[in-house]
């Protein structure tokens, strides 16, 4: 199978790094373009004390996906791969799903591991692997 498009979708875990890797080891194989991901979910809001200043709480989750995302395309520029960088704010499997439409693999890592049923992959790896039109890579 050849692919033309890689869709990385990362939250900068440690974990996550092995799947940023395997994508880039892939793109140089297959030629394929490569888009890293990175979703800033608003649920954090939830839980925050309501004399928190929204503002800076925004700025600073689009400070630290900004920063997440240079990982990855410095981590690209190293590896010979060009890297398209995406930054959006939604809930992130249902976001990653939507992105998912217009790449030929999505590739994730394993993450978020609570509860019996998420023993071997994350809540949001799961449910993208579940609703994701195009192959999933998942990566430990």
């Amino acid at each position: 199978m050849t692919f033309k498009s890689i869709l990385i979708a990362t939250d900068g875990s440690e974990r996550s790094k092995n799947a940023i890797d395997k994508a880039l080891e892939l793109s140089k194989v297959t030629g394929a373009n490569v888009f890293a991901l990175h979703v800033m979910d608003p649920s954090i809001f939830n839980s925050m004390p309501a004399a928190t200043p929204m503002p800076d709480v925004h700025r600073s989750m689009e400070r630290e996906g900004n920063d997440i995302l240079e990982y990855v395309h410095r981590r690209g520029e190293e590896m010979g791969v060009k890297v398209t960088t995406i930054l959006r704010e939604g809930i992130p499997d249902r976001v990653i799903v939507e992105e998912s439409e217009a790449h030929d693999l999505i590739v994730v890592g394993t993450l978020g591991r609570t509860g019996l049923s998420k023993l071997i992959m994350g809540s949001v790896a799961e449910r993208v692997v579940r609703s994701c039109k195009p192959p999933v890579l998942v990566v430990k």
